[in-house]
């Protein structure tokens, strides 16, 4: 199986590329995102791979980064859920939104994506909404939560930082305050912020 691939960028077109390694050109599809971080052809490029076989072809997906190719993976698990559709989401919903949507079910951001209807995202709210803990979500501290930026989290200001980012997402403060500190004790305060966040999605969901 080909994990990833390391080669000149040969052509990048609206929903793949081609990499050219030692001559060989493979046809690697990918989401819009990963497709729009790599460098500008002729340069060299570095793709992480996921290999899928069928009876009739070798197609190859690619992903500038594991957590895309991991989320990739998941989604694909969820019945109605190929191969071109997990692209589709992770177009429009890069892995920490998709975390959020998911375990908020929020089908609506889910039905952005093109070939996701109602019920389909029904469908991946439901049947992903448990596997979710400990995906990884590619978010560095301080990173970006949809449509709130985060500053670079110290200890004492974790729970302000989580629930201004629940805030973001629309709920409310006073609703999100005391679940942030439940969470952050049942860790003994020894916890991240993308944690505090997963976690306090869970139950605000509920």
């Amino acid at each position: 199986m080909i994990a990833q691939l390391r080669g000149l960028l040969a052509q990048v077109e609206a929903d793949r590329c081609v990499i050219d390694v030692s001559g060989v050109g493979y046809l690697v599809q990918a989401s819009s995102r990963t497709l729009a971080a790599l460098p500008q052809p002729p340069e060299l490029a570095l793709v992480l791979v996921e290999t899928v076989v069928r009876e009739d072809a070798i197609l190859l997906y690619g992903f500038a980064e594991a957590s895309e190719r991991s989320w990739f993976r998941l989604l694909t698990t969820v019945q109605g859920v190929g191969a071109k559709v997990a692209l589709a989401i992770l177009s429009v919903l890069p892995p920490p939104e998709l975390m959020v949507a998911i375990g908020a079910g929020d089908r609506t951001m889910l039905t952005r994506a093109g070939g996701v209807g109602a019920r389909l995202a029904q469908r991946i709210v439901t049947e992903l909404r448990d596997k979710c803990e400990g995906m990884p979500t590619g978010l560095p501290a301080g990173g970006v939560i949809p449509g709130v930026t985060i500053t670079a989290p110290v200890p004492r200001s974790i729970a302000a930082d989580a629930v201004l980012a629940l805030s973001g997402l629309g709920f409310r403060r006073g609703e999100a305050m005391p679940v942030v500190e439940r969470v952050i004790g049942r860790h003994e305060g020894q916890v991240d912020l993308d944690i505090v966040i997963r976690d306090a999605l869970k139950e605000l969901a509920r």
